[in-house]
């Protein structure tokens, strides 16, 4: 997937408002659907995307949402059922959408017949949340303490960094390319960064935007 996606949360509490900034940091344009008027009113004063208060059940408000032009609809309530039938009456309204669901316990991948990834934040964290709903090309390897991103990062054909040698790459501060291509050994100056192979790369989360064009466009 691009590194810019259109991305409907479905859940505005502490997991889905979590998962939405991360997104939003990493340049994604993220819609929040939430039904609770109070926890509306609380992302509204922190959020500066556009937030919808509705059932998103409802095919009207996920349509409101712009269900027709998004990449992902991610249904992270507390609820599983609710989640799931978010996610389906997504999939039929817009069949070439990626739907992710959280649920609420282990053993959930049996769920992946009707959705294309569940996630258990509750183990994992919103980091791998926010994974799951972007997809492959990029992924944060851990919940780390603090704001510090660990990341495995696929390089895009057409991006800058494309094919080029550590050494001839103006990363900006904050940021640390640890493995080479293999994963075998630690990158070096000489390190090439392959199109189509990934890297673990540390970035501090007022680079990720810079680091992330380069490596992937």
């Amino acid at each position: 997937m691009t590194s810019d996606l259109d991305i409907i949360i479905a859940g505005g509490g502490r997991v889905g408002f979590q998962t939405a900034e991360i997104l939003a940091d990493r340049g994604h344009d993220v819609t929040i659907i939430e039904r609770d008027d109070r926890i509306v009113s609380d992302i509204a004063d922190q959020w500066i995307a556009t937030v919808i208060q509705g059932d998103a059940t409802n095919p009207e408000i996920i349509e409101q949402a712009g269900l027709e032009r998004a990449d992902v609809i991610a249904a992270l309530t507390g609820e599983t059922g609710l989640n799931l039938a978010v996610c389906l009456a997504a999939a039929e309204l817009t069949p070439d959408i990626r739907t992710v669901a959280r649920i609420d316990r282990t053993g959930g991948e049996s769920y992946t017949r009707f959705v294309d990834a569940v996630v258990f934040p509750e183990r994992a964290g919103s980091r791998v949340a926010a994974n799951e709903i972007i997809g492959s090309d990029v992924q944060t390897l851990a919940d780390v303490t603090g704001n510090l991103d660990i990341m495995l990062i696929r390089v895009a054909d057409d991006a800058p960094a494309a094919g080029k040698p550590l050494s001839d790459v103006r990363f900006p501060e904050g940021t640390l390319v640890v493995s080479d291509a293999n994963g075998e050994r630690i990158a070096r100056a000489d390190t090439t960064l392959t199109p189509g192979s990934s890297y673990v790369v540390a970035v501090e989360p007022a680079v990720v935007d810079e680091v992330m064009h380069l490596m992937r466009g």
